[in-house]
């Protein structure tokens, strides 16, 4: 999948974040959501799954755009 097909919920491209380099999230076109963000080493995930760490705003920020 190409970040293209994403539509981000955070961020406006403005500083740090224009370079892609900070937390995000984004929605799928089927609706489930990718998120973009630290990697975590807080356990070891299962096979396939990896773990990042966003920021409670980040989140927020998300929650907001969905208008939830």
């Amino acid at each position: 999948m190409a970040r293209e097909e994403l539509t981000r919920l955070t961020g406006n491209g403005n500083g740090e974040c224009g370079k892609d380099d900070c937390p995000n999230v984004y929605r799928t076109a089927s609706g489930s959501f990718v998120v973009q963000g630290d990697i975590s080493r807080a356990f070891t995930a299962p096979n396939g799954e990896g773990l990042v760490e966003i920021p409670e705003e980040t989140l927020r920020e998300a929650f907001r755009a969905l208008g939830w």
